[in-house]
């Protein structure tokens, strides 16, 4: 069998192998194969997989709408909740969260396929632009959102529909945050993430900025000073850091900026990869960049962990998907250094670990993989400024249970507030519900006061 070429090289695979590698991971259910999943759903009273749901979907309504075949009625449900919930259909760990709680588990050991029920309503509205929302009188209200990732758009929609005039900053080309630049390849083809976008802001009353980068073209205090109330959904912008030798050789990248530049890439043969790709990390950022690694054509993609399986920030789902592809997963391995050839990357050396009294110890014995790339997917980090006197807990933005901030009129939500789950649905929970707490404090600041007799 001829071997890959060694290197870091773009066109490893033929036009054909790209599309079928890259195609979408969960094709949306046909309105047979969908009625026939709705059919298996038990309509709980009080249902557990609602619980389970950071956005607290009406699960059993919404499947039971498209049982009766009212795919739209289904949509409103969903949306009504969660006005990201196409996205959410695609990315959402739903092993993890509604589907684990589903009481079909129970007896059948495979629950109700909620996550594609949903994408199947979703689609069926946005594929035919059906809007459900028509905003309320104008109340002259203006309020700035930072950051047009998932919790800023589910903050600027819902503020919109209360007739308040919302205008988004970001710094970024497009729209989306991670579901744009974040989320892998193949599961949300079809540039959907912008469709998602076109689709919130159909509602109108919404005006978005980009290039606009806060702490470089704007502070915190200009927004307090020109707006009603400020929504913070600024996200993760750094990257942790290795901290060992060889961190800087060509052939170390940042996963995050690998994902990205494959989700803007019009042709998928123009991203070069390795023949023997390392990914560090256990996290989602981490399997993603191994799949598409695998898929672009790498012969060997490894995953090494510093910890066990049970402790892997993947779900096991997303595991076993990455095993499937050929993708390998070394656990108890820490990286101590990058060793290089002619100024390149050439293998990495690692340190078997163990937890000792609940420390994670190395344990002195060392190996060697062969690598000519390798990704950092080991965490983000929250990367300000321009933020003034804002309030930080745990290096993060500290809010209350409303979302508010430490500072008047400054609401905060997603992955950069203290307590962020880094899921694209409970981002979406924090923006809407922040947003319910935006409107109800402007509508107490502009109600009469009541004369006490």
């Amino acid at each position: 069998m001829e071997r890959l070429e060694t290197g870091i090289h773009a066109g490893r695979l033929s036009p054909a192998e790209y599309e079928a590698n890259f195609s979408d991971l969960h094709p949306r259910l046909d309105n047979h194969e969908a009625l026939v999943a709705a059919d298996r759903c038990y309509f709980c009273y009080d249902a557990p997989c609602m619980t389970a749901c950071p956005t607290s979907i009406d699960i059993p309504l919404f499947i039971r709408q498209i049982s009766t075949g009212n795919p739209l009625g289904s949509a409103k449900t969903i949306f009504d909740q969660n006005i990201l919930g196409g996205m959410c259909a695609r990315v959402c760990p739903t092993e993890e969260l509604c589907e684990q709680a589903c009481v079909r588990n129970t007896a059948e050991e495979r629950p109700v396929e909620i996550g594609r029920l949903q994408r199947y309503a979703t689609d069926a509205a946005m594929q035919v632009g059906k809007q459900f929302y028509v905003r309320a009188e104008a109340s002259g209200k203006r309020i700035a959102v930072v950051g047009a990732g998932p919790a800023g758009l589910a903050a600027a929609h819902r503020l919109a529909v209360k007739g308040h005039s919302v205008t988004i900053y970001d710094a970024r080309e497009k729209s989306g945050g991670l579901n744009e630049y974040g989320i892998a390849t193949y599961k949300t083809v079809d540039d959907f993430a912008q469709a998602e976008v076109d689709y919130v802001l159909s509602v109108g009353g919404i005006d978005v900025r980009h290039g606009d980068l806060l702490g470089r073209d704007f502070s915190l205090a200009d927004l307090q000073a020109q707006y009603d109330a400020v929504f913070l959904g600024i996200g993760l912008a750094g990257v942790n850091a290795l901290r060992i030798e060889g961190e800087s050789l060509a052939g170390v990248d940042d996963a995050v900026d690998f994902i990205a530049a494959l989700r803007q890439a019009e042709d998928k043969s123009d991203i070069a990869i390795g023949r023997r790709v390392v990914v560090l990390g256990g996290g989602m950022t981490a399997i993603d960049a191994a799949v598409q690694a695998k898929l672009l054509g790498a012969e060997e993609v490894t995953i090494c962990y510093r910890r066990g399986k049970e402790h892997m920030n993947a779900s096991e789902y997303e595991q076993d998907l990455a095993s499937s592809k050929g993708v390998i997963i070394r656990h108890w391995l820490a990286p101590k250094s990058i060793l290089a050839q002619d100024g390149k990357v050439a293998a990495i050396e690692v340190e078997y670990t163990k937890l000792v009294e609940g420390r994670l110890v190395g344990t002195g014995e060392t190996g060697v993989i062969a690598a000519d790339q390798i990704f950092k997917a080991i965490g983000q980090t929250f990367e300000a400024s321009g933020l003034g006197s804002l309030r930080m807990e745990s290096g993060r933005i500290a809010v209350d249970v409303e979302g508010r901030t430490s500072l008047d009129g400054v609401w905060a939500g997603g992955d950069c507030v203290f307590g962020g789950e880094d899921l694209t649905v409970s981002a979406v929970a924090h923006g809407r519900d922040a947003a319910e707490s935006i409107h109800r404090t402007l509508s107490a600041a502009a109600a009469p006061a009541v004369a006490v007799a």
